[in-house]
């Protein structure tokens, strides 16, 4: 198997590195971390290995995770081996326009602690080869504007777990608006709906991280 092809799979079966006890059977067995740096010293180039290893293989758990095949922990150990092979190869990007994909803003609204979900988009938006700026959680509108400012032509998301918190998506949007800033917004969340990111004004609405993926591609080119 050629060394693109075991990061892939190794993306895929969520394996870090060598010292990462998940998936068991691939126990102190190379992981990711491994193969990048061998792939690296072998003159394989930085790009190579985003577009046919990692990104590649964050493709596939997506279409796993939409099939049923695998679920949210999968998800999440295969974008942290993503995300372990992406920070090893980003500085040897820096400067390479042909690798930026576009950029996305993440903010959990204001008066919602919860963030295992953005947190999970974060890392699929990062393995499709975005630029991820997370703001945390309990963001204020505020700081939106402030970075979307900042970024005119990114695409801002927002995540709310809280019925109660919901209405704050409306807030940043019509805020966005009030300063004349024409970011395309996508939402998501447990109790958010098309139909509720229609009534505030929001471009898209993504009901789980796969599709947040397709939805910000879709946006970025529209």
């Amino acid at each position: 198997m050629e060394l693109l092809k075991q990061i892939e799979y190794l993306v895929v079966r969520g394996h870090i590195d060598a010292s990462s006890r998940y998936p068991k059977d691939l126990e102190e067995e190379p992981g990711v971390k491994e193969k990048v740096s061998e792939a690296l010293d072998y003159g394989v180039t930085p790009q190579d290995i985003l577009t046919k290893g990692l990104i590649s293989g964050m493709s596939l758990v997506g279409e796993k995770y939409e099939n049923n095949e695998i679920f949210v922990p999968e998800m999440l150990f295969s974008a942290k081996a993503m995300k372990s092979g992406l920070n090893q190869i980003r500085p040897l990007l820096v400067g390479d326009v042909s690798i930026r994909v576009g950029t996305v803003i993440l903010g959990t609204v204001f008066g919602d602690m919860h963030d295992i979900g953005k947190n999970l988009v974060g890392m699929m938006l990062e393995g499709a080869g975005f630029d991820v700026i997370d703001l945390g959680i309990n963001t204020p509108a505020s700081t939106f504007v402030d970075v979307a400012r900042q970024h005119p032509d990114a695409i801002i998301g927002m995540s709310a777990l809280l019925t109660v918190t919901m209405k704050n998506m409306k807030t940043v949007i019509d805020s966005l608006r009030s300063n004349n800033l024409k970011n395309r917004v996508m939402i998501g969340g447990a109790p958010v709906t098309k139909a509720f990111a229609e009534e505030i004004g929001a471009e898209g609405y993504s009901m789980n991280a796969n599709q947040a993926v397709s939805l910000a591609k879709q946006l970025l080119s529209a």
